[in-house]
């Protein structure tokens, strides 16, 4: 029989089966549009080896640092069996990061970005390092488990600014987007892995083995640095000096977009950052759910990650990082209020989805509309601002735990990070109404002036 089709009309209407072929195909084109459209952007990847180097060293290097990131304060707490002195923790590291991120963010504009953050690499190791052999002792030392917590806070805080200000030199201003979810996804697939390998192995094989393990991961990170090229200090770069740490702020308080970037995102963890309580609340679901409470907030994060094509359509960008900073505290009352663990993963789930959007809009701000030759300044103060909220929020949910209970803490938390939000959107209308095609502009012209002696 010839499958050919025959060359006369014999139906004033379609074929009913070729139609529905037809429409078959039609749907399964636009379900393949609508992939793309959400789908992760790869396109970094395939376009910069120094990003590919950069990404994949990170990305086991964090891993094995989430690793530790649990045992630390699991540690603290066998040791002392209060909520109150891992809370603590972060007052511990709040002074030295908050100072070496003013010094790394001048240190970032003005040396070899790459060279910075080998170096820095190189020691927060030796800092591990010490972590097992204090762990090996018949007593662990309490005082040795902050010290080191300070050691890695200051070291971060020399680090992250350079590592940071890498980026935009390693991709084109319209892969950024891509490159930040990237960057994110890498990330997130380590803070689900690291926190719950990390919550088993502390919990059964102890501190020492996981930490061993985290020094070992450091050995990728090192050889993917030494294998990128140099990237120097911009053209006309600043000496690193109390002047230009100074005028990195004066930059960061004329532009009212960027300061309400960061008092949104310090509102959101200062008051709704539970994660210092999580050892007591496993208690209550069991002892192992510790690690399953610190990887689920990442996993909600790696859901956003993975469906990132959508963000880089989305031009109001400070409108979703307070949308996300509001959702997250919402997230946060509903993980106080759970009974079931069920339920509290799921509230963490989305709370790291919210945070994973906030994070994702924020980092396209500043990457994409700061000048380079500010870049490693500015992104000193950025650290400050995503990471003083978090560590001085564990300090005050510790607290306030202690004083009123651990879901009171939760709760109030989460109830005064969506007032805080709502308010700040209110001081900060520039931020609502910030618009990333302009912040682009505005970038282009701003090195387009320095470069020609220009003014904007």
């Amino acid at each position: 029989m010839d499958e050919q089709p025959s060359q006369t009309t014999t139906h004033l209407t379609p074929d009913p089966v070729e139609s529905a072929e037809a429409g078959g195909r039609r749907e399964g084109a636009r379900a393949q549009r609508a992939l793309r459209a959400v789908a992760l952007d790869l396109g970094p990847l395939r376009e910069s080896r120094e990003f590919r180097l950069l990404f994949t060293g990170q990305a086991v290097s964090f891993f094995g640092s989430m690793m530790t990131f649990v045992a630390l304060p699991w540690q603290v707490y066998s040791l002392t069996g209060s909520p109150l002195a891992v809370g603590l923790l972060g007052v511990a590291e709040f002074v030295p990061l908050f100072v070496m991120a003013f010094v790394g963010g001048a240190l970032a504009d003005a040396v070899d970005r790459r060279r910075m953050v080998r170096a820095t690499e190189a020691l927060l190791a030796l800092g591990t390092l010490l972590l097992v052999f204090n762990s090996l002792l018949a007593e662990p030392r309490v005082w040795v488990l902050f010290l080191c917590a300070a050691l890695f806070a200051a070291l971060n805080g020399l680090q992250r600014p350079s590592l940071d200000a890498l980026l935009p030199r390693l991709v084109r201003s319209e892969l950024l987007p891509a490159a930040v979810a990237l960057r994110s996804l890498g990330a997130t697939i380590s803070m689900i892995g690291g926190p719950a390998l990390g919550g088993l192995l502390v919990a059964t094989l102890g501190p020492a083995i996981t930490y061993s393990i985290d020094f070992v991961t450091f050995a990728a990170s090192l050889a993917a640095l030494w294998a990128m090229r140099a990237t120097p200090p911009p053209a006309g770069a600043d000496r690193a000096s109390l002047r230009s740490v100074f005028e990195g702020l004066r930059y960061a308080r004329s532009r009212p977009e960027l300061l309400g970037t960061y008092l949104v995102d310090i509102n959101a963890m200062f008051f709704g950052m539970p994660m210092a309580l999580f050892p007591a609340v496993a208690e209550g679901f069991g002892g192992a759910s510790v690690g399953l409470l610190y990887a689920a907030p990442a996993f909600g994060a790696m859901c956003v990650t993975l469906t990132s094509g959508w963000a880089k359509r989305v031009n109001r960008h400070g409108l979703c990082v307070a949308l996300a900073a509001g959702c997250w505290g919402l997230a946060i009352i509903g993980f106080g209020l759970a009974g079931q663990l069920w339920l509290a993963l799921l509230c963490l789930v989305l709370a790291g989805a919210a945070d994973m959007v906030s994070g994702l809009f924020r980092s396209i701000i500043w990457n994409q509309t700061i000048p380079d030759h500010l870049r490693g300044r500015l992104a000193g103060v950025e650290m400050v601002s995503y990471t003083t909220g978090p560590l001085l929020g564990n300090a005050e949910s510790g607290l306030a735990a202690s004083l009123f209970g651990v879901r009171a803490s939760v709760v109030s938390g989460g109830v005064l990070c969506v007032a805080g939000t709502v308010l700040l959107s209110l001081l900060l209308p520039q931020l609502i109404r910030y618009d990333g095609r302009e912040g682009l502009a505005r970038k282009r012209a701003e090195e387009e002036a320095r470069t020609t002696g220009g003014a904007v």
